[in-house]
């Protein structure tokens, strides 16, 4: 290819960029860039009217949806990470699973929306109306910015401080997530990946823990007493001042290389049943006893 041709490919598909993300003018150009799985990111849809639209999986990434109409729009599964919409009307909006980091509601007509699930992270809801929004499982974090006044801690969103006891977490993707003093007494992680997660200071008690992936996360002074712990892969973790006492099962967890377990909670552990303590965990190819005894780190 000539230098020619190169810049001339180049220019072309910039043309091409530029008429699919600011030549858009209606619902249904934007449906149908969509449909034929073209990106929006950066997009400039300011006041567009797009109800009822269906953008399920849309990359609108960076887009200015500022002031538009999003009234029962499909945004399931959608990437609108740093994406604008100050001021958006989003009644009744579906972005269940949407990755909404950073994305900027301040000012929007939230009513009503299903966000359960979605990346909330950084996102700023600041004036937004949250009334009647479902945010059941919306991961946040400490940068999160929200309406004065709104109880996010007990509205089902996970995150640092959160409350949700006895909720049903099962295989939720909470890998590397700040949960930071979140109560999660008699609730159900079953398969849950929380690999790398901050739980410092988490409250666990009689939780369902088992199969969870907890490699690597951080566990300083988490209370897990009364847990079902079977199968939990602990590989790695800090579970300095972790409290273990009277956990329901250990059968099959592994603690290879975990750090800041003390003897007493050692010697307890390796005290239990030895048809538990020797259970065999398929995924991590050891069991209970040998990840204590065999892979003891140097403290």
């Amino acid at each position: 290819m000539t230098a020619f041709e190169s810049i001339y490919k180049l220019a072309t598909l910039t043309m091409t960029s530029f008429t699919v993300r600011d030549s858009l003018r209606s619902a249904a150009e934007v449906a149908a860039s969509a449909h034929r799985g073209e990106s929006l990111a950066e997009a400039h849809l300011s006041g567009i009217d797009l109800s009822g639209v269906d953008l399920y999986r849309g990359n609108l990434r960076g887009a200015n949806l500022s002031r538009a109409n999003l009234e029962q729009t499909g945004l399931t599964n959608a990437n609108l990470s740093g994406a604008k919409l100050l001021g958006s009307n989003l009644k009744g909006v579906d972005l269940r699973g949407a990755n909404l980091a950073g994305a900027d509601f301040t000012g929007a007509n939230l009513e009503g929306a299903y966000l359960n699930r979605a990346n909330i992270c950084g996102a700023n809801f600041s004036e937004a109306n949250l009334s009647e929004a479902k945010l059941v499982a919306a991961l946040y974090d400490d940068r999160t910015i929200w309406l004065e006044g709104f109880r996010y801690p007990t509205s089902g969103a996970v995150g640092p401080g959160a409350v949700l006891n006895g909720a049903y977490l099962n295989t939720a993707n909470l890998r590397g997530a700040n949960l930071r003093g979140i109560r999660l007494l008699g609730a159900y992680l079953s398969g849950a990946d929380l690999t790398g997660a901050d739980l410092t200071d988490a409250s666990m008690s009689g939780a369902n823990l088992q199969r969870a992936f907890l490699t690597g996360a951080c566990l300083r002074n988490a209370r897990l007493c009364n847990a079902e712990l079977q199968l939990v892969d602990f590989r790695g973790a800090d579970l300095t001042g972790a409290d273990f006492s009277d956990v329901v099962s250990l059968a099959g967890a592994d603690f290879t290389l975990a750090v800041g377990l003390d003897e007493a909670t050692r010697a307890e552990i390796l005290g239990r049943k030895p048809t538990e303590i020797t259970t065999w965990n398929s995924y991590t190819r050891s069991n209970t006893k040998a990840s204590l005894q065999e892979n003891r780190p140097e403290e």
